[in-house]
């Protein structure tokens, strides 16, 4: 069956992570995306983290669904061929800084000139405008400079950084909605393409909207809390009996109440100290000692099943090979083993949206280096004696 993206023709100039993941979730319903990566070497991501026989698995699942075309855009040949492949694009993705696009003859306006339809998405550290618009820039900058870091950690503790790539995950779901966004006003409306200015600060910082608002609000500059948060108790994490944890939310002030009553403190949701909600983030301490310390005489599973039964927003924490093996990500087939010719198999995770009628699916993992370059170039024209020219000079 096609799927809704079919027919979309995208070109990944990107390297690393938020660029590269936008053009993935295109690829995953539907679009032909193209990744462009420099001869030898390619995308960076390649030799980020686990390796299997040499072969970057983080790779494999971020470049599934694309074509590999290895190109040198340091040289002229290079750009040109570029520029070509751009101008049978529908969108083009980048994240090289401005100045050297423009250097290069990749930038926005360049392209435009031969597809004015082109959507260009451009991933940089700080934006395309401003003092720092030329500053080089990762995620870890990102979750510093947007707040997020100061925000997380135990109080007293030093600003903690995730250990996954959260910046680059936010930047790229803002910019996938944005590029759909401007192909909607070009296909739907008539418009003519656009160019998208994505940034690896902003997406995360409007996450934390919370603390703007309070620091405007009040002046205070809200602060680390651990696993707290002062909008609603209880909330954080409790240990079990058997030495796991159990997550708690209590923001609906309904659910607050239902939780005191099925750890047996019906009183507790009788008391107006702790019933009304201004009231019990006062005390929220109190109410924390309460809760962890009735989940610390019961297991995970028991304490579970009281909070199943009541319907209280409670949830295990899990590792990862807990997370794989829970009876709703196995109904709903979140994980699947993929086929691959260079691994044999890799268990990835599948595409997160669900459209009704439309069946998610990864067709391949990523592919090796260059492994269709003489496929792609011929498609814009580029026959095989020069495609044998550039690949002798070490253009492709």
């Amino acid at each position: 069956m096609p799927l809704p993206l079919s027919g979309l023709r995208v070109l990944d100039m990107a390297s690393l992570a938020a660029g590269p993941l936008a053009a993935t979730y295109l690829g995953e319903f539907g679009a032909d995306v193209v990744k462009l990566e420099p001869p030898g070497v390619g995308d960076a991501i390649r030799g980020w983290g686990v390796q299997r026989d040499g072969v970057g698995v983080m790779w494999k699942s971020v470049a599934r669904n694309k074509r590999s075309v290895t190109i040198d855009l340091r040289t002229p040949d290079g750009q040109d061929l570029a520029r070509r492949l751009a101008a049978s694009c529908d969108v083009v993705v980048a994240n090289t800084r401005p100045a050297t696009l423009r250097r290069w003859g990749l930038d926005h306006e360049r392209l435009r000139a031969d597809n004015p339809r082109l959507v260009m998405l451009h991933v940089t550290g700080f934006g395309l405008e401003g003092p720092k618009a030329e500053y080089p820039g990762f995620g870890t900058v990102g979750e510093a400079m947007s707040g997020f870091a100061h925000l997380t950690g135990e109080p007293g503790g030093p600003p903690t950084l995730p250990a996954f790539m959260l910046a680059d995950g936010v930047a790229s779901l803002t910019a996938a909605y944005a590029v759909m966004t401007a192909l909607y006003e070009r296909d739907v409306r008539g418009g003519d393409g656009r160019l998208i200015d994505v940034n690896l600060v902003d997406p995360l910082a409007r996450l934390i909207e919370q603390s703007l608002l309070t620091w405007d609000t009040t002046g205070t500059v809200p602060g680390r809390m651990g696993n707290r948060w002062d909008i609603s108790a209880p909330r954080n994490t409790y240990r079990t009996a058997d030495d796991r944890w159990i997550a708690m939310s209590g923001s609906a002030p309904t659910v607050a109440l239902r939780v005191f009553r099925a750890i047996g403190r019906p009183d507790l949701a009788e008391d107006p100290d702790f019933a009304d909600p201004q009231r019990r983030l006062a005390r929220a301490g109190e109410v924390d000692a309460v809760v962890a310390a009735w989940v610390a005489r019961h297991t995970q599973e028991e304490a579970m099943a009281v909070f199943a039964a009541e319907e209280i927003a409670a949830g295990p924490v899990y590792t990862v090979a807990d997370l794989v093996a829970d009876e709703q990500m196995v109904a709903r087939e979140v994980f699947r083993r993929v086929d691959d010719a260079e691994l044999g198999s890799l268990l990835v995770q599948m595409p997160v949206p669900r459209l009704s009628g439309v069946e998610p699916r990864v067709d391949h993992l990523g592919p090796p280096l260059g492994a269709h370059t003489d496929e792609v170039l011929a498609e814009i024209g580029i026959d095989a004696a020069a495609r044998a020219d550039l690949r002798a000079r070490g253009v492709v």
